[in-house]
This record gives structure tokens, C-alpha cells and sequence, in this order.
């Protein structure tokens, strides 16, 4: 049988990296300061290992760096909601003993603040690689190939699923079946034609 590896952020939980500033600095403000201090490249250096902190000292401006250091203290607020009708879906695949797996670009700092709001996360997986911990990212070639040694699986063996077209063509190129997420509806039909639905 198959097995189905699930990206997280995006697919399973709602990610609104604003939120941790929105209080603060309201909701222009929050995306005027990402945008200051290049956030999406900070973040991506985190999920591949990189602290907070020491991302923060880059940042000239004292208050701006002090936001940035305080991230992992406020990453709970970035992730309030689950994606609707996949949680379902996971739900559905398990009870058909479908194996579950995940592949996340996620920092090992934000996860277990991550875990306070989704503990599923920690309990859903047979197996989960948290990028941050590794130190590599998708979509390099390696983080797949990691997730298959621990889960015993050959890449012929996966269905992944992402919302990131990049990540997407990247288990393409490892030999995964992939999965562009859209939304729910679009995913359980992908599924379906798969017979695993």
C-alpha cells in the first residue's frame, strides 16, 4: 500500500506569520516590518537551523531586531487554526490503515510552540522530519530521501502533498507521486483517483 506524507504548514495548520506582531504594531504595521526585515528569508534560514536570535542581530534597527528575537515567544499566536476539511481527510486514510507520514520546513525553535496549539502534530505521524532539526529543507533532494530511510519506505512508495509547487516538483524528482494542495475538495478527489479514498 501506499503511504501518504503530509507537508504541515499550510496543508494540516494555518500559518499567519503576522499575528505574532499584529497586537503591537496592527495588522499594515506587522507586514511593513516582515517586509523591513526580509522575514520570508529570515524564516527560511530558520527552517533549515538558523536561530532567531542570532537572525535578529542582523537587523540594525533596535526595535525591529528586538520584534524578531521575540518570534518564538509569540509563535503560538501565528497558528490559531487548522486548514478545514484535510484534518478529515488524515482521518479518513488512518482508519483505512493508510501510513501517515510528514515532511515539514519548520524551525525546531517554533515547533513545540507550534505543538502547544496542534499537539496532534506529535501524535498523528508515523514518522515526521522537522527540517529545523535536520538542518535541511525541502526541497532538497536529501530531506526526501530522509523520510524514506526512517520510514522504511522507497520513494515509489510515497504520496506527497504540498502546498508549494517547488517542494512539490522536488518529491517529483526523487520518485514520489506528488500532490499540488489546493484545498480539501481538491485533495480528497486527487486521493480518490489514487483508490486511496
Amino acid at each position: 500500500m501506499k503511504a501518504v506524507v503530509f507537508d504541515i504548514g499550510a496543508v494540516l495548520v494555518d500559518w499567519q506569520p503576522h499575528l505574532a506582531w499584529a497586537d503591537e504594531l496592527g495588522e499594515e504595521g506587522a507586514q511593513a516590518f516582515m517586509e523591513r526585515v526580509d522575514f520570508r528569508e529570515k524564516n527560511a534560514r530558520a527552517d533549515g537551523g538558523a536561530r532567531f536570535a542570532d537572525l535578529a542581530q542582523e537587523i540594525a534597527d533596535p526595535d525591529d531586531s528586538r520584534r524578531l528575537a521575540g518570534y518564538v515567544a509569540r509563535y503560538a499566536l501565528t497558528v490559531p487554526h487548522e486548514i478545514p476539511g484535510t484534518w478529515a481527510i488524515l482521518d479518513r486514510l488512518k482508519t483505512a490503515g493508510v501510513p501517515i507520514h510528514a515532511i515539514t520546513n519548520w524551525s525546531a525553535e517554533t515547533w513545540p510552540e507550534g505543538l502547544k496549539v496542534h499537539p496532534r502534530l506529535d501524535e498523528v505521524f508515523g514518522t515526521l522530519v522537522v527540517s529545523g532539526r535536520e538542518g535541511v529543507t525541502k526541497p532538497d533532494a536529501a530531506i526526501f530521501h530522509l523520510l524514506c530511510t526512517r520510514a522504511g519506505l522507497a520513494p515509489e512508495d510515497c504520496i506527497f502533498i504540498d502546498d508549494g509547487p517547488h517542494n512539490v516538483e522536488g518529491a517529483k524528482a526523487v520518485g514520489m507521486d506528488a500532490i499540488h494542495f489546493t484545498d480539501a475538495a481538491a485533495l480528497e478527489t486527487a486521493l480518490k483517483a489514487r483508490g486511496l479514498l
